[in-house]
């Protein structure tokens, strides 16, 4: 496919994409849209940044039919932003449905008034669309199109009953799975919902050769000085990202206290400051964010120079996923993981389940100026053997004599 048309895209489509001067497909879009448009389960696997959110939105726009009461589509996502960033996309599309966003952290009277006023498409968070199906708001039996995205999240062991309990009270729609990383214990649990799946993997573009990533080793205790000497040579933005909520509300206090303009980003606080937050650090107003991984799957924010792994994640799944917020678009970045001392074997089991060997980036030439230089590889002590079992002994106690 070469073109949006020669997939069947109808004219209003294309004027839509023209407006916002889309007028080529790119890889995933070309792989993914003319099987969807003739009404395949897809499981879309691509990398983030790469232009998945058309890929199904565009199929979904042509094959939805929006008659009778609905909602004829279900877009399901891991968070409130991408839900919202969803929605945006959809919008531009210049489809005249009425797409509700269901999602918790707000009060249920705008949405609950949304759906009663009748919803074609429904773009939301698994809790608070089960919400509304328990308050009878909601009803999936007549949805002809759904997507999950990000379905690795979606299918996680948090997620998972969730996710199961959606689709298990829709009649066989139209089914897309879309993440940049799906396991393979993600698709067994997918052969369970989509009919006779479609398999796509959309390997890296160009775009991925402009990302530099390397490992920088600092003690717990410095991160924070270090980080405050890198950010304030720093000329763009930049997301840092910590493990927990509360690991990022210490570190984003402590950089501010430090002098650095950012504000944090995760899940405890109210939507509407999340909101404030992003939309600051989309206009640029905003050059840091520090935040957990709900600012590393997604989001589409092209301007991104550098992200910082201040603490290191729990799966190699989350580092890409945190990576992927820079190097997008044709722009070049920067990624930097740091580990201290007491994250060895945290680190040891990220690089055992599949994380890079990443190389080491000299520090101290970076922090005085001298730009990204790596360090020359060093021999590394062979890995410790496991302990060994200890043979029990045995007992010497008597045997009892049968009588």
């Amino acid at each position: 496919m070469r073109t949006f048309a020669e997939a069947g895209i109808g004219a209003r489509t294309l004027a839509a994409l023209e407006r916002q001067s889309i007028v080529a497909p790119v890889p995933v879009q070309a792989a993914a849209i003319p099987a969807l448009m003739v009404g395949r389960d897809v499981i879309l696997q691509a990398p983030t940044g790469s232009g998945k959110t058309l890929a199904f939105l565009v199929p979904m726009v042509e094959r939805v039919e929006l008659r009778g009461p609905g909602p004829h589509a279900l877009v399901v996502t891991p968070t409130r932003e991408l839900a919202q960033q969803a929605e945006s996309v959809l919008a531009r599309l210049g489809w005249p449905a009425r797409a509700v966003l269901l999602y918790g952290g707000i009060g249920y009277a705008s949405q609950t008034a949304a759906l009663k006023a009748g919803a074609d498409v429904v773009i939301g968070t698994p809790g608070r669309i089960l919400d509304m199906v328990g308050r009878r708001l909601l009803s999936l039996g007549r949805l002809q199109y759904v997507v999950l995205d990000e379905a690795d999240e979606m299918l996680d062991a948090g997620f998972a009953p969730d996710v199961e309990r959606i689709l298990g009270q829709t009649w066989y729609p139209q089914t897309v799975l879309a993440s940049a990383t799906i396991p393979a214990w993600v698709a067994r649990i997918a052969d369970r919902f989509l009919q006779d799946p479609l398999r796509i993997t959309v390997e890296g573009t160009p775009e991925q050769d402009l990302l530099e990533h390397g490992l920088i080793r600092v003690d717990r205790a410095a991160k924070g000085a270090v980080l405050t000497r890198l950010l304030r040579r720093l000329d763009g933005s930049a997301i840092v990202f910590g493990r927990t909520k509360q690991g990022v509300r210490g570190l984003n206090r402590e950089l501010r206290r430090r002098g650095i303009d950012c504000a944090e980003l995760q899940g405890d606080l109210p939507q509407p400051v999340r909101d404030r937050t992003l939309q600051s650090f989309r206009q640029r107003r905003l050059p840091v964010l520090v935040a957990t991984n709900v600012a590393a799957r997604g989001l589409d924010i092209t301007h991104v120079d550098l992200v910082v792994n201040a603490e290191l994640p729990d799966s190699p799944d989350w580092l890409v996923h945190r990576v992927g917020r820079t190097a997008r678009m044709g722009r070049r970045g920067w990624a930097l993981t740091m580990v201290s001392p007491e994250d060895g074997a945290r680190w040891r089991r990220l690089r055992w389940q599949g994380a890079p060997d990443l190389p080491e980036v000299d520090l101290e030439h970076l922090l005085k100026g001298g730009g990204w230089r790596y360090l020359e590889r060093q021999a590394e002590p062979p890995e410790p053997a496991p302990p060994r079992r200890r043979r029990r002994r045995p007992s010497r106690r008597p045997r009892p004599v049968a009588a």
